[in-house]
């Protein structure tokens, strides 16, 4: 599907990224699956900060998908719920 150029990796198909090359993170929110572009690099670099409160990690996580990732203003405290249970659970994990 993907045809290998030298400036990168095409879609023959559309022209655009190829599926499998896709490295958008999906979390849930609000009950449905949304993708999150660079959120295990946002994430990483948040746990690096060690801050010292949920309320502080999630603002912070959410300022900086931000910068990334549309996030409508009514739907904010859904991501943030989202975000950080993504954080949390990467923290579980070790990941």
């Amino acid at each position: 599907m993907a045809g290998e150029e030298k400036d990168g990796s095409y879609c023959s198909i559309c022209g655009g990224i190829p599926p499998d090359k896709v490295k958008t993170k999906r979390i849930l929110i609000d009950g449905k699956e949304t993708g999150i572009d660079h959120l295990d690099v946002i994430i990483e670099s948040v746990r690096h900060l060690h801050l010292p409160d949920e309320a502080l990690i999630a603002a912070e996580i959410l300022k900086r998908v931000r910068e990334f990732n549309y996030v409508p203003t009514k739907k904010e405290a859904l991501y943030s719920e989202a975000l950080l249970r993504e954080y949390k659970r990467q923290e579980e994990n070790g990941e």
